[in-house]
């Protein structure tokens, strides 16, 4: 922590107003775009001396986040005092945030004694319970990375945290989009790649498809590619892989969509570790805006962990009991391992098939107490020739009863909308032709 002062002009002061003045009030919840701005944090060490219980309750929070997953978090009960007498005998963390809810004059001796243990490079973050301009400013001369007002929520203390490593400035990581089914043959894949294709296409954006499911993935087939590398070489030396590499064994189907395609060979065996999957996916999202996963309808350690890391979940169900009962498993799971994220989006699949009972939308709504976001009529004839064609549906038959239902899928799934021109009435045009004749 510097010691070295620096003079804020009346423009800094200002704004440092401006910044205190848009702190959450008690009580606030984090806005929708916290969500969007608290991106993954490296691996650092944080150590948080609390003195209130809502505030280590807080922390807690959000250090069980999926984007703290990698950090190594303690909490520690007593405040600034507590950390000086800590760091005395013990070395600083990567970043230090301390709680104190005394006077500036006070806050400010316990900051310099705390400076003097201080190791070079460490930051620190101080939840405070003074909302003053003049403290604020104080804190910055003294090197302070960030002012909190408590009570703070989990998202804006990750959200700050995410600042201090990541740089506001630099084009975010790409959002991860993961696709599963609640069981095998919903349709899944076809859901992942048609609401991919339209996300590229509509947003003109870089987007790439990892298909996981290496044995059997049809990422290929319904791309018509026929491609020789894919993502089992990059599963396979994760280490290697950088921009050069990755852009190799991509296979690219349209001017902003490329696909990371499964091998499809039964000859190999694909025991994947964890570790791997994260650091390949991490490389994708560090070069394209978006990345869809493909996720096979297996349970594994891999698996679970890209599903519980995504920023967003889609689910895919067909109407039935089996599908209501592992929808409702794995939504569980990702309300009580997600609990700073947005729901999960369900869509059911091939509804309305002749002569088969079905479980209705909103009895799945009522059993998982979450919104339906579609539905998708069975449709044999133009799922089928798509398939075999290598299209996507919007490709096939603009005019296809499922065709807008997936583009409102993916304009869902990435928080955009689109504006779509309204028809014009008959009445509007008979009007018209009157007043023309008239």
């Amino acid at each position: 922590m510097s010691n070295e002062a620096e003079h804020l002009h009346d423009e800094d002061l200002a704004q440092a107003s401006r910044q205190l003045a848009t702190i959450p009030a008690a009580g606030a919840h984090a806005s929708e775009g916290s969500v969007e701005r608290a991106r993954p944090i490296p691996r650092i060490s944080i150590q948080v001396f609390c003195e209130m219980p809502t505030t280590a309750e807080a922390v807690q929070v959000a250090a069980e986040d999926r984007r703290l997953s990698k950090t190594h978090v303690s909490v520690h009960m007593g405040g600034a005092p507590a950390a000086v007498a800590h760091y005395q005998e013990s070395p600083t963390p990567n970043l230090i945030v301390i709680e104190c809810s005394a006077g500036r004059d006070q806050l400010l001796a316990e900051l310099d004694a705390l400076a003097d243990s201080c190791d070079a490079g460490t930051k620190v973050i101080v939840i405070g319970h003074v909302n003053e301009v003049i403290l604020y400013r104080e804190l910055l001369k003294r090197g302070v990375s960030e002012y909190l007002i408590a009570p703070i929520a989990p998202l804006d203390l990750m959200e700050s945290i995410s600042n201090l490593y990541n740089d506001p400035a630099a084009d975010p990581v790409g959002n991860v989009y993961a696709f599963i089914g609640a069981k095998g043959g919903v349709g899944s894949s076809t859901i992942c790649h048609n609401a991919s294709w339209i996300l590229s296409e509509a947003l003109s954006s870089d987007l790439v498809i990892a298909d996981l499911d290496l044995a059997f993935g049809t990422t290929g087939l319904d791309f018509n590619q026929d491609p020789v590398q894919g993502i089992a070489e990059a599963l396979s030396s994760p280490e290697r892989l950088d921009e050069v590499l990755l852009d190799r064994l991509l296979t690219k189907c349209s001017e902003h969509l490329s696909i990371f395609a499964a091998p499809v060979l039964l000859e190999r065996d694909y025991d994947l570790q964890v570790d791997a999957c994260e650091t390949v996916i991490d490389v994708v999202r560090q070069n394209v805006p978006y990345v869809a996963l493909d996720l096979p309808h297996l349970w594994t350690a891999w698996s679970k962990r890209l599903l519980l890391q995504a920023d967003e979940v889609v689910i895919t169900a067909v109407p039935d009991l089996a599908n209501l009962r592992n929808a409702k498993n794995i939504i569980d799971l990702l309300k009580q391992s997600r609990k700073n994220d947005r729901l999960p989006h369900l869509v059911l699949n091939m509804t309305k098939m002749p002569k088969r009972p079905e479980i209705t939308a909103k009895d799945f709504e009522q059993a998982l107490d979450i919104k339906v976001l579609a539905e998708i009529e069975f449709d044999a004839e133009t799922f089928g020739q798509a398939s075999n064609n290598g299209q996507m549906i919007e490709e096939l038959n603009p005019k296809a009863k499922a065709a807008p239902i997936l583009r409102d899928i993916a304009m869902t799934v990435a928080h955009r909308q689109e504006v779509r021109a309204e028809k014009k009435s008959a009445l509007g045009f008979l009007e018209k032709l009157k007043l023309k004749r008239a």
